[in-house]
């Protein structure tokens, strides 16, 4: 704006650092800031509030920290707000001697903590796993007048079934209701959680029901751990139709829902639908981290195995090498011999992500089991060969492609190579390469050495 003759004042700058930072911008609210600095302005409490926080949401404290000096240098004085940003910063990172500290700074500057601010202590503790300094905090609250209230009670109670005391957690449930606090889909959700985890998976049912009872919508992490309970213990059936239940009430499954059902699906050995599943997640973007290929591909036929090679396609074509060659490595497992098409998707992948020794490695394995690489795996190995020095590497390639150019029309094409790639000159090679392919005198990918 100021190029254009525009020139921002200070609440322009205030309200637009306050906007990045509550968008998630950080980059952009801290470009502004240091521009605003730049030209002799002062941020506000406010401005320096919503940066101290979007500091502590990335966790960086020492940054919150700094810009909290900053606004003692600039004389101004921290608000309840600003010290609850940095008791929740310090807290979430289990960081409890700075949440105190700043605690006590917050009282003997005036100001009462707030419920949030209690909030935060007890999340902290939680997170630390130090549960009775949790519930001290809850106690400190009502002797200071300050009724707990559902998140209160939700975080006390997901910290007990956390710490595997899901006992304990109920009767931080029972407490809650009897102060007439009703439960929300968090506290349902965690308790829920609890339960399957130590599998109780009958009490975890129980609840599920008694939520469904009291009018609220479970979440995708309470169908997700249901879903899990009984995929452990066999009932795949009432895995798939939670599933069903979850998708037909708008809740999209996550990664973690859909690895847990095709784990379960292998360990029946119901492999098609474990595939089917597998897909639907391969085209929605996202795969599970645990999930294994080899059962999926154990029962593989001809005509399946064709489907395997495309996912293998679609994960190089993806750049998500990590998963081709999970599926890759499955497939030499099971005794599926690639072919030449699963090889030259691979090699080529791994040009274009940028792994040039696997590359080279597979090519290796190809060479070896009668494949030649296609015309556009040919030249890919060679760009990166090339660009990362591998000067036997591509001697060796280039050698054997022309070994295999048995027509008599490619000689003066072979010669040209031959001789640039002796001179170092590596754009006439691709030129030419490009060219031998181009009218055919290059392998295809059908072809093999006789």
């Amino acid at each position: 704006m100021n190029r254009r003759g525009f020139s921002l004042d200070e609440v322009t700058y205030n309200t637009l650092i306050k906007g990045y930072c509550k968008e998630g911008n950080f980059h952009q609210a801290l470009v502004m800031h240091a521009e605003m600095l730049r030209h002799g302005l002062s941020p506000s409490v406010i401005t320096y509030t919503s940066l101290i926080h979007s500091m502590c949401k990335a966790g960086n404290m020492n940054r919150a920290v700094e810009f909290l000096d900053q606004m003692r240098v600039r004389g101004l004085c921290p608000n309840e707000r600003t010290y609850t940003t940095l008791v929740d910063g310090f807290s979430q990172k289990g960081c409890m001697n700075e949440a105190y500290r700043v605690l006590k700074e917050m009282v003997d500057n005036g100001f009462r903590p707030s419920i949030v601010t209690y909030n935060a202590l007890i999340n902290g503790h939680c997170i630390a796993g130090k549960m009775e300094d949790a519930r001290a905090v809850l106690e400190d609250m009502k002797e200071k007048g300050l009724a707990p209230d559902v998140v209160s009670y939700s975080t006390v109670l997901s910290g007990f079934c956390r710490s595997y005391d899901v006992d304990e957690a109920v009767r931080v449930k029972r407490e809650m209701v009897e102060k007439g606090i009703q439960p929300d889909t968090i506290t349902y959700s965690s308790l829920i959680q609890g339960f399957c985890e130590q599998r109780r998976t009958k009490e975890a049912c129980d609840l599920f029901d008694e939520m469904l009872r009291v009018g609220l919508t479970p979440d995708e992490f309470t169908y997700t751990a249901l879903i899990n309970a009984h995929c452990l213990e066999g009932g795949l059936e009432r895995a798939l139709n939670l599933h069903n239940e979850m998708v037909e009430k708008g809740l999209l499954p996550d990664v973690v829902t859909y690895s847990v059902l095709i784990n379960g699906l292998n360990k029946q050995a119901r492999t098609r639908e474990a595939k089917r599943l597998l897909l639907k997640l391969f085209y929605d973007e996202s795969v599970p981290g645990d999930v294994t290929y080899q059962t999926l591909i154990e029962n593989c036929g001809n005509i399946e195995f064709k489907s395997v090679v495309s996912l293998i396609k679609g994960f190089c074509m993806k750049g998500m090498m990590n998963e081709a060659d999970k599926v890759f490595d499955s497939m030499i497992e099971k005794n599926h011999k690639p072919d030449g098409t699963a090889y030259n998707v691979m090699i080529h992948g791994h040009c274009r992500g940028g792994d040039v020794r696997k590359a080279y490695s597979l090519y290796k394995e190809m060479i070896k089991s009668g494949f030649l690489l296609h015309t556009v795996t040919v030249i890919a190995l060679v760009k990166v060969l090339h660009k990362e020095g591998m000067v036997d590497e591509l001697s060796s390639v280039i050698d054997n492609v022309l070994r295999s150019c048995e027509l008599s029309e490619a000689e003066q094409a072979k010669v040209l190579v031959e001789i640039n790639h002796r001179e170092g000159n590596m754009d006439v090679v691709l030129d030419v390469l490009a060219e031998m392919a181009k009218d055919g005198f290059l392998p295809n990918r059908r072809s093999r050495f006789v």
